[in-house]
C-alpha cells in the first residue's frame, strides 16, 4: 500500500487519532463535575451523569439513582449553557474524528491527500480543537 503521506503526515496521522480518541472518550464519560449529594457520590458531565436524584411522586421524596446513563433528553440537561456545551463539544468531536480518520486512510491510499486537503483538514482539526476546548474556557 502506498500513502500520500510523508513521515511528518503519518505521525500527524496517528497523534490526530490519538487525540480525537481522548476527546470522545472524556466527551462521552460522566466524571467532569465530581462531588456528593444527600450523602452519595456523584458525578457527571454534558452528556451523561451518574448517581442522580429523582423524585419518587409515590412516597413524596428525592430519592438516589445510582446509576450512570444519558439524560433522558436534550431538555433534560440542566441549563441551555449545558446545552451548548454538549452540542459544541459533540461537534468538536465529530470533526476531529472526521480528519482523523480521513488522514489515517491517507496512509494507506495513495493520493487520497494533496497539499490543499492536508491544509484544509489542518483548519478543520483547528477548528474541531477549538470547538473541543472552548466549552471550558466561554468561548
Amino acid at each position: 500500500m502506498a500513502s500520500s503521506l510523508t513521515c511528518a503526515g503519518i505521525v500527524w496521522a496517528f497523534l490526530s487519532f490519538l487525540c480525537a480518541a481522548a476527546s470522545c472518550v472524556g466527551f462521552f464519560m460522566p466524571y467532569w463535575l465530581l462531588g456528593s449529594q444527600l450523602e452519595k457520590s456523584v458525578s457527571f458531565s454534558t452528556f451523561r451523569r451518574c448517581s442522580y436524584p429523582v423524585r419518587d411522586e409515590s412516597r413524596q421524596m428525592t430519592v438516589m439513582v445510582e446509576q450512570c446513563g444519558r439524560y433522558a433528553s436534550f431538555q433534560a440537561i440542566p441549563s441551555a449553557e449545558w446545552r451548548i456545551c454538549t452540542v459544541v463539544t459533540g461537534l468538536g468531536c465529530g470533526l476531529l474524528l472526521l480528519v482523523a480518520l480521513t488522514a489515517l486512510m491517507g496512509c494507506c491510499v495513495s493520493e487520497l491527500i494533496s497539499r490543499t486537503v492536508g491544509r484544509v483538514a489542518g483548519g478543520i482539526q483547528f477548528l474541531g480543537g477549538k470547538c473541543s476546548c472552548s466549552e471550558g474556557m466561554g468561548m
